[in-house]
């Protein structure tokens, strides 16, 4: 029993991470522009909207935070194989892929707007630089160490036989995932789009004809997460948080109600993973029928 509780205790904190990892990693994404529709700011230019967005756009989210939390993860096991204290070397792995986070955020914007300067008359702001990189390293700080913290946790108290570096990497790829799905439909189709009617997406034909002016000025980054900190990023962080939490919920219920035997263990995990997918999308369906209702119409 005190196992179960101690694997209890190490899941509600794991959630909690991945709540915070979630809309940290959502809120960075927006800062720089990096995904899909919000990716769609590179297109800019083509149609005729110069604009001041940050866009490191080159990898999706998936890609890159893999990359970020793997160097993490794998930077805090060789610190901890030195005998150095775990959260000491988790912060540190976090810090190194901050600097990688960095290097590629910057490299990233300027390879891509230089390559759009010549041809269609984009200007590299170099202040958008300087303002844009803190709270996208600083964003991304939060969401590595999260989840290299997560995955700390899965190794060494929720029992996954995975090494740490790979457990990291699958957060990474899975909170990207998140972060384009979940987060994307807050920021690209209503914050970037709002000449385009509420619900239809972007449509192929309106990528990169996006709105360049703000309330006050022209806009950059720093406006979409603002406006992504009220609901996009709440959103991913409770998506991924409750990836997590659920996830490592069935798979302990099943081993408290397994009776000492493996393969029931596994087949009740399974029943209650069906179960649980079941009533999401049961959920899932309702909250889309009502906000066509009533924030509609869709686009045709």
């Amino acid at each position: 029993m005190d196992t179960t509780l101690i694997a209890l205790g190490a899941l509600a904190l794991s959630g909690a991470l991945a709540t915070v990892a979630g809309c940290a990693e959502d809120l960075e994404s927006d800062v720089g522009s990096q995904s899909n529709p919000n990716s769609q700011v590179q297109l800019a230019p083509q149609m005729g909207n110069i604009h001041r967005y940050f866009n490191k756009a080159i990898s999706g989210e998936p890609v890159s935070y893999g990359l970020y939390v793997a160097v993490a993860g794998a930077v805090a096991y060789a610190i901890m194989q030195m005998g150095l204290n775990p959260i000491l070397a988790l912060t540190l792995g976090a810090g190194v892929a901050a600097f990688v986070h960095g290097a590629y955020a910057i490299s990233a914007y300027l390879g891509r707007i230089v390559g759009q300067s010549k041809n269609f008359g984009q200007p590299v702001y170099w202040d958008i630089v300087m303002s844009h990189i803190g709270p996208i390293v600083g964003h991304g700080f939060i969401a590595v160490f999260c989840m290299v913290l997560m995955a700390y946790l899965a190794n060494t108290i929720l029992g996954n036989p995975f090494p740490l570096p790979l457990i990291a990497l699958i957060f990474g790829i899975t909170v990207g995932a998140i972060g384009s799905s979940t987060g994307d439909v807050h920021y690209g189709a209503e914050r970037e789009y709002q000449k385009y009617p509420f619900g239809g997406g972007v449509p192929v034909a309106n990528h990169g004809d996006i709105d360049v002016k703000a309330e006050y000025g022209l806009r950059n980054g720093m406006d979409s997460s603002y406006f992504c900190s009220r609901l996009g990023g709440v959103l991913t962080g409770i998506c991924f948080g409750l990836i997590v939490f659920l996830d490592g919920w069935r798979g302990i219920i099943g081993d408290i109600l397994q009776g000492g035997n493996v393969i029931s263990a596994s087949i009740i995990s399974i029943v209650v993973g069906l179960i649980i997918i079941a009533l999401l999308a049961i959920a899932n369906r309702k909250v889309e029928v009502f906000a066509r209702n009533k924030y509609g119409p869709y686009t045709k």
